[in-house]
């Protein structure tokens, strides 16, 4: 009889210590009762009846799935090679949680398809050359559209990558020998430039320099006339009035040494006659002294 109870001991214990699950932080859980939805696990302990019920965890992460590399005729009719990379996660709510359990089969593999065929309709409507220059419109696109078709599955898509868009090789070479082409050309266009405004600078300097050659020659003009002008007008006012006067005495010396002769008035002086004759103010006459 003892050996019974230890027996059904035993079974009670295996059967608590196998009912008994663990939720992380990074899951959710979902516990059925005989296929039926039964009650939502939140992290942390949880025990169900082994064989009757049943927990399904759910990741809340955030998950990054690859849309796989794929062939995509683009609008001009060139083949690119696509590829993107989607990040999504399932909201934590538990209505959320059971709707991408419930609403989709594999919400992951769901999305890698969806995210394929998208990228065939937006891109299919572009060109090469502009889908590579659009890559924030593909993404948003992309997004928009996920976001659209997936909103009943209880996931959020966090965001979308596009990888990469290559065309063919020889497009490929043939878009780098353009590219090669445009640079050299902005290159020598602005070589061209620098050299003209090299050449503009220097004829500006020229042009001023010039400038400056000119206005000092006629400051220095300007001031050798002013010179002459000043020069002129000291010898108008000092230098003639001497040499009329030196004039007027060489020609009385003549006369003296010639032994010209002068009449001298009775009343005036040899010294004041001579004096006229030169231009030299007269002495004044001395008055006879009174007896």
């Amino acid at each position: 009889m003892i050996n019974v109870w230890y027996f059904i001991g035993a079974i009670v214990i295996l059967l608590f210590f196998s009912g008994i699950r663990i939720v992380r932080p990074t899951h959710r859980g979902l516990i059925e009762r005989l296929g039926k939805y039964q009650r939502f696990g939140r992290p942390g302990f949880h025990w169900i009846i082994p064989g009757i019920e049943k927990m399904y965890r759910v990741n809340i992460t955030e998950v990054m799935v690859d849309a796989q590399p794929q062939e995509i005729i683009t609008n001009d009719n060139l083949n690119a090679r696509v590829d993107a990379q989607v990040y999504f996660k399932v909201k934590d709510e538990e209505e959320n949680v059971k709707n991408s359990l419930y609403n989709v089969y594999n919400y992951q593999w769901q999305i890698v398809n969806l995210a394929r065929t998208t990228l065939r309709n937006i891109i299919g409507t572009l060109t090469l050359k502009s889908a590579n220059s659009e890559r924030g419109k593909i993404n948003s696109e992309l997004q928009k559209t996920l976001r659209e078709e997936t909103k009943s599955w209880g996931i959020d898509i966090v965001r979308t990558e596009l990888k990469e868009i290559d065309p063919p090789k020889d497009v490929q070479e043939t878009m780098n020998k353009v590219v090669k082409a445009e640079n050299e050309k902005i290159a020598a266009i602005d070589f061209a430039t620098a050299t003209e405004t090299v050449a503009d600078g220097a004829r500006r300097a020229e042009i001023k320099k010039a400038d400056g050659v000119k206005q000092a020659r006629v400051l220095e003009a300007e001031g050798e006339a002013q010179a002459i002008k000043l020069v002129n007008e000291a010898a108008q006012q000092y230098f003639v009035g001497n040499a009329q006067l030196l004039r007027r005495l060489e020609t009385v010396e003549k006369a003296l040494m010639h032994n010209t002769k002068i009449v001298v008035p009775s009343n005036a002086e040899l010294i004041n006659v001579i004096s006229e004759m030169a231009g030299v103010l007269p002495l004044p006459r001395k008055e006879p002294a009174k007896p």
